[in-house]
């Protein structure tokens, strides 16, 4: 067995899409990064990848390759899950946090889901949970959104 850890985080800018866990949310801001910029999937790959022992999702998704240049971070995810695979190992269970003061993402959680699993994930081994930051640090002050992922992976 073994267990990965990940994190990410990105700025709040005008003039992008807002995707978190591979959906569309309506909001008048997006995230900025080199990638659509989803928090969540990267949250996740970099858990699944550091599970793995292979660094992080920087590693083998550097941000001065410009195959990333607005790439879809769910089909990132499926090259992840495709070195899961090859590495034998078996995805048991994620659960991740992401935290956003706005918008409300609780309606979203099972869109999120479904997104997720077109990766090869099934939705049933993914926990996905919304948080506020209570006015506190750069989420807090709507400035970002942050994400994190734990995985449990098993030897096959």
């Amino acid at each position: 067995m073994r267990t990965g850890f990940g994190y990410d985080s990105h700025r709040l800018v005008s003039g992008r899409k807002l995707i978190i866990g591979g959906v569309d949310i309506p909001f008048d801001k997006g995230l900025a990064g080199h990638s659509d910029a989803d928090v969540l999937c990267h949250a996740v790959m970099d858990s699944l990848i550091g599970a793995l022992g292979l660094g992080d999702i920087g590693k083998h998704f550097p941000d001065t390759e410009p195959q990333w240049k607005d790439a879809s971070s769910i089909a990132m995810l499926k090259r992840v899950i495709k070195m899961v695979a090859e590495g034998g190992f078996e995805i048991l269970w994620i659960d991740s946090t992401v935290i956003a003061e706005k918008p409300r993402l609780l309606p979203h959680i099972d869109s999120m889901k479904k997104a997720l699993s077109s990766s090869g994930i099934h939705a049933d081994i993914i926990n996905i949970k919304a948080k506020t930051n209570e006015g506190m640090g750069f989420t807090g002050r709507g400035e970002g959104i942050a994400a994190y992922a734990v995985c449990l992976l098993k030897k096959i």
